[in-house]
């Protein structure tokens, strides 16, 4: 297990990007201070190594203010395509202990909560394009409600044609071009 600790350049280096992020994409939390945010994260030092593994996948986490989250501020993975240190999973261990061969490294599930954050769910996904065009080339596991999940059977979306897609695939598969997006709660 990796440490989860960063070094006083590792937090400085990911402030500075998230801080210029934040700026950069003011319209995806109008209402939002950075020094507040700011505040919050330098007292969860948890938080911030999470972060550091979002952006350390290709994730590009920004706020995103989607609802009101009762004290919170929630960070999404906001890079164009799906994070690339995130791709060829299959979608929970249930998963990837059914597969006789050729199994992923890894699966998002797992992944996710290595990292310490939460995958996003179909609603999120949807909403999260009112602020960009996520996923043109690529697709995203998103969080499965169980009456599928029980059937084998997992959800992924992307973006194509100016709309968001919902589609279904066993659970078990995994893709190069398929991956997963997270959220954190700070």
């Amino acid at each position: 297990m990796a440490k989860k600790e960063l070094t006083a350049d590792q937090r400085k280096n990911l402030l500075d990007t998230l801080k210029g992020r934040f700026e950069k994409n003011m319209n995806r939390h109008e209402s939002v201070d950075w020094n507040h945010i700011q505040e919050k994260l330098e007292a969860a030092p948890d938080k911030l190594w999470s972060l550091f593994q979002m952006e350390e996948t290709g994730g590009e986490p920004d706020v995103v203010t989607l609802e009101p989250q009762d004290g919170f501020h929630v960070f999404y993975d906001c890079s164009p395509e799906t994070p690339k240190g995130r791709r060829s999973l299959c979608y929970d261990r249930e998963a990837w202990e059914a597969r006789k061969k050729f199994k992923p490294e890894n699966t998002a599930m797992d992944m996710a909560a290595e990292m310490g954050i939460e995958m996003i769910s179909e609603d999120e996904y949807r909403s999260l394009h009112q602020f960009g065009e996520f996923d043109r080339k690529t697709s995203t596991w998103v969080l499965t409600p169980e009456n599928i999940r029980s059937h084998g059977g997992a959800i992924f979306c992307d973006y194509r044609y100016g709309q968001v897609f919902t589609y279904h695939n066993g659970a078990d598969s995994y893709y190069a071009s398929r991956g997963f997006r997270g959220k954190l709660k700070v």
